[in-house]
Order: C-alpha cells, then structure tokens, then sequence
C-alpha cells in the first residue's frame, strides 16, 4: 500500500508540473468582458463616464512577493473599447505611493506601475505587446519575444506607440511619512499601434485577445522590493510576468 501511493505520489508530482508549463488551449482560459462605448471618453485619471460603471469591474485577486501586510492592496480594473481605441482603468488603493522613473523605456516596473500586456489572438503565443506606466506616466512599452532564441527572452522597445494616459492620486508621492489612500490610471491605446497584428483578429463584438492586467506595488522608499497582483494567476513569478502561455482573455461585446 505504501509503495503503490509512493507512486501515485510521485506521478501526480510529475502531472502537476507539466500541467503548469503546458500552454492553454482555446477554452481554457480565464475571460474578462470589455463593453463597446459609444461615448467619446475623455483620458482624465478619473472615473467619471458612466460607462466606465457599465463595464466590468473586477479585482486582482492573485498576489506574488508579498512580505509584508501593506503589500496586499485593492486593485479593481475595467476596459472598453471603440473602434478607435482600446480604454483601460485602474483604480488601486494605496498607502505609500512611489514614482522615481520618469524616462521613456526606463524602469517603471520598481516604481507603483500599471502594466498591461495583449496579445491580439485569442490564443497562447509566445509574443505580446507590452505598456508598463507608474504616476509620472513614465512608460516602459515594448513587443516582448518569448524564448527568441537560445532559451533568451528579448524585449523590443524601438517599439514607441503612441498613446493617451492621464494619472490622478490622493497622496504624496514619495513621502512614507503619511498615509496615502491610492491612485488611478487610464489609458487610450489607438488600435491603430498594432499594426497588421492588430487586424489578424480585429478588435469587434465576439472576437477574443489575449491578455494579461498587472499592478507593481512598492511600499518601501529605498530600493527596489515591490509586490505584484495580477488579474489572471501567474503560475512561476520566479521567471517573470511575461509567460504568455498562461495568459487570459478579453472578449469584446457591445
């Protein structure tokens, strides 16, 4: 009996890792559903469309690196979308709020950073585009190649879209001597950015992306420890956010 369960042990040892690198297939991800707007929406940092209401709202309710009880913080997030753009909105609680990068392709991902990551098929490829921006609406963005060669992974930031963002908090910004309630950001990305990756599976009503929504929080005033929610699980924060094979969707619908 002991032998026979030492085996079943070690085979679900072995099932269970290969279905934590196993990409996921169609159906198997996880859907978040953005609503069509028909208002013109106006990229302020604030949350006053009421379509931004009708949309889904959903929090980031998976948590890596956290050290420390401050490091686990409300994010809620939502998106619509037009046949212009792609709206993004993240409304995140925060005591301590952080911003030190303010260059282009700099590090904002060690500073409070809203990341957002597409991939524009419904399906688990090995290559996404990346918009990472913390409150001095300093951006990191990027098309990102998986294992490009040699088992190396290569963000490709001559990439350089352009875009709508505006950021708006309640707070000081790196002043740990009070306490801070948060930030919001929201975000224009022009459909046009993708290019012809962009019209493969066009952005309308029942089609599908990948993707994946994350939040950096940093609570200390020195270094570069930070903590990071996602809105779909990450299954190895050991190698990175970037693993595309375990990415969501986002299903567009009027």
């Amino acid at each position: 009996m002991h032998k026979n369960f030492t085996y079943f042990f070690f085979g679900f040892v072995l099932w269970s890792s290969a279905q934590s690198e196993k990409k996921l297939a169609l159906g198997e991800q996880p859907v978040y559903e953005a609503h069509k707007t028909e208002t013109p929406m106006t990229i302020d940092g604030k949350i006053l469309e009421r379509e931004w209401h009708k949309t889904e709202a959903r929090n980031f309710d998976h948590f890596y690196r956290v050290e420390q009880a401050d490091d686990q913080q409300i994010t809620t997030f939502r998106m619509l979308w037009d046949e212009r753009n792609i709206y993004v909105f993240y409304e995140m609680q925060d005591k301590y709020l952080t911003a030190r990068e303010t260059m282009r392709d700099g590090q904002p991902y060690f500073d409070d950073c809203a990341e957002i990551f597409f991939i524009t098929a419904p399906d688990s490829l090995d290559t996404h585009f990346g918009y990472e921006l913390n409150l001095n609406k300093a951006s990191n963005d990027f098309i990102y190649f998986n294992d490009f060669y040699n088992e190396e992974s290569i963000a490709f930031k001559a990439y350089n879209p352009e875009f709508k963002v505006e950021v708006s908090y309640n707070g000081t910004i790196n002043d740990n001597s009070d306490i801070d309630e948060g930030w919001r950001i929201e975000m224009a990305i022009p459909i046009k950015n993708f290019g012809a990756l962009g019209r493969v599976v066009p952005v309308a009503a029942g089609n599908r992306w990948a993707f994946l929504a994350i939040r950096q929080d940093r609570n200390d005033a020195e270094g570069n420890r930070r903590s990071t929610s996602t809105i779909f699980p990450i299954y190895d924060i050991s190698k990175n956010v970037h693993q595309a094979n375990r990415f969501g969707l986002v299903e567009f619908v009027n």
